[in-house]
């Protein structure tokens, strides 16, 4: 082929991809946007992605379909969002779980939790919450700690699945007390919640929001909120801080991420949409209900959030030993 003819179709091409991407970007979206869960229904990142989808589907236009993908930490979500292409229609609700914590527990890791994602929009944080059946006598974290010794035998706590915040927390404090306790994961929050109420397990750690009900109607007994500040949902269980266990202060955070290489046009359109729909009343007022803080950062800020994120839980996790094959 004539070398200048080569040139100049090389040169077409480049040019038609330039003006391709932001029209493109322009158009975003022309069809429903998918939003992945990385646990059951019934869980705090499920319950964000729901209260999160009926403002933003108004926002952007399209419907936003919520699709729970539970299993293995959020991480087959996550893979799942991680080998997607990047044109912004499937977004992972990104968590603590599958980004800050599953990934190290496997071998090999199955992503890289900071530079296999673009990370959008922050949307709330959410701090755990250890409760214990109505069965076991302690009403705060000492009691806890004397009651379990004082079984003289194995005691099994539960979280909302093996290598989730929860289960961190749990392995910390058996490790800092040195109680004879056993971890019992779930594929998510619901069906461990329902075996606590029922007496199977003895206490938990688990995400606050939607354990308010039955620490409202007496079916299960908080303990501690792992966060510094006392929830304004539930301003009187005590923090961890003044449990004196600053090694269990962890707070959760629930965001929108993508693909890596999503284009910048639709990044900014996305995390726009995201933020308009933080302010709608509705979504403000229910997930307030629910225990959960919604926060608003730019798109930059959160990225070096997910960072920080990443890098702060890799010796707690390291050190709990917990592994998820």
């Amino acid at each position: 082929m004539n070398t200048k003819i080569q040139a100049g179709i090389i040169a077409f091409a480049v040019a038609s991809a330039c003006w391709a991407a932001p029209v493109a970007a322009q158009d975003y979206p022309s069809k429903a946007v998918r939003i992945v869960v990385t646990f059951p229904p019934g869980g705090s990142s499920d319950v964000v992605a729901r209260t999160l989808s009926i403002p933003l589907q108004k926002v952007i236009g399209q419907p936003v379909v919520v699709d729970n993908k539970p299993g293995a930490g959020g991480t087959i979500a996550a893979g799942e969002i991680f080998r997607a292409a990047p044109d912004g229609y499937n977004l992972l609700m990104s968590n603590t779980t599958p980004i800050s914590l599953a990934p190290f527990m496997l071998s090999p890791q199955p992503y890289d939790s900071v530079k296999g994602f673009t990370h959008v929009s922050l949307v709330a944080t959410v701090p755990d919450v250890v409760m214990a059946h109505p069965s076991v006598s302690a009403k705060n974290l000492a009691e806890l700690i004397a009651w379990i010794k004082a079984q003289n035998k194995k005691v099994f706590y539960g979280s909302g699945g093996i290598g989730s915040i929860g289960h961190i927390l749990g392995e910390t404090f058996k490790k800092e007390t040195g109680v004879n306790i056993e971890h019992v994961g779930y594929k998510g929050s619901a069906p461990m919640i329902t075996d606590l109420i029922a007496g199977r397990l003895s206490f938990s750690f688990d995400t606050l929001p939607q354990n308010v009900p039955h620490i409202k109607a007496g079916k299960l007994r908080p303990l501690a909120v792992t966060s510094r500040a006392r929830s304004h949902v539930a301003p009187d269980i005590p923090t961890v801080i003044e449990a004196k266990m600053p090694s269990l202060l962890a707070e959760n955070f629930i965001g929108v991420s993508a693909p890596a290489g999503l284009p910048p046009a639709v990044v900014s359109k996305l995390h726009a949409s995201i933020q308009t729909s933080l302010d709608d009343p509705a979504l403000v007022k229910r997930l307030n209900e629910l225990g959960l803080t919604v926060r608003k950062m730019s798109q930059a800020e959160f990225a070096t959030f997910v960072e920080q994120q990443v890098k702060g839980w890799a010796e707690p996790v390291k050190a709990s030993g917990a592994k998820l094959n």
